[in-house]
């Protein structure tokens, strides 16, 4: 069975934008915020967030599977064709007011990303992909960085919910890329993350213990942009990896080495 992708991105931007509206809406103005973990946050702009994208798609394509973050496996259904949600990625920001946060839908055929979409409800910008389409911000195509060294390099980082479980695992790694490259950055949304690497911003993004609906989209606006996109061993990434490695190519072997490495006893790379 065939399917009209560019249907299908417009019915996702379409559910993004109104998502868009709704998160504009309750900024700065949440009542109760709840918690799942000790740092991840739920709010009620989350929650009608995902309500308005998973009723956009019901209403166009009832047959279809829905993976979204805050209902998990209430909408799911025995179907080829799979919606990957994040409704607000970049609680911790939103619930501070930080207008650093995102909505991400991407579409899958058995199992392979076919569409992407991500979008910024404060500053506006939109990214989205098509598989063998390109990766474009606002109608406009983007590609990665030609950054040919991780000394010139940009990159960006995040912590999972469980940091204060291994703090030193995470922060070793964190120096390393420290003081292997030009500077790193933590945005708290990874989604944007990949979208920055996709667009030249960034040109390099690792992160650990991610979820689907966190990478769903922007790993295919990444792809689509040329980046490289593998686990921290260099394999083949999928949505269900427990790490990822986003690059522009040219300082993907360097970042994965690093990422492999102790520190030694003076806390040099070795």
């Amino acid at each position: 069975m065939t399917i009209d992708l560019e249907h299908i991105k417009n019915v996702g931007v379409g559910a993004a934008y109104g998502s868009a509206e709704i998160l504009r809406r309750h900024l700065g103005r949440l009542g109760a915020v709840q918690k799942k973990g000790p740092k991840d946050l739920v709010t009620e702009a989350d929650i009608a967030s995902e309500k308005n994208i998973v009723d956009a798609i019901r209403a166009r394509f009832p047959d279809h599977d829905i993976m979204a973050e805050e209902s998990r496996d209430k909408n799911r259904v025995d179907s080829d064709f799979h919606w990957i949600i994040d409704p607000l990625d970049g609680t911790t920001n939103f619930a501070h007011q930080v207008p650093v946060f995102s909505i991400s839908i991407a579409f899958a055929v058995s199992g392979e990303i076919r569409v992407g979409i991500v979008l910024q409800p404060v500053s506006g910008e939109l990214f989205t992909a098509v598989k063998s389409k390109g990766a474009w911000l606002n109608g406009r195509p983007i590609s990665v960085s030609e950054c040919r060294s991780l000394a010139d390099a940009l990159l960006v980082t995040g912590f999972p919910y469980a940091v204060k479980k291994d703090s030193r695992h995470y922060m070793a790694r964190f120096e390393n890329m420290l003081n292997a490259a030009q500077g790193v950055r933590r945005l708290g949304s990874a989604a944007v993350d990949l979208c920055y690497v996709a667009c030249g911003r960034f040109d390099g993004f690792w992160e650990e213990r991610l979820q689907p609906w966190d990478t769903a989209a922007g790993f295919l606006i990444a792809e689509e942009a040329g980046a490289k996109i593998t686990d921290f061993s260099g394999n083949t990434y999928a949505i269900d990896t427990p790490e990822i490695l986003a690059s522009n190519h040219h300082v993907h072997d360097e970042m994965r080495t690093i990422l492999n490495t102790e520190k030694g006893q003076h806390g040099k790379i070795v």
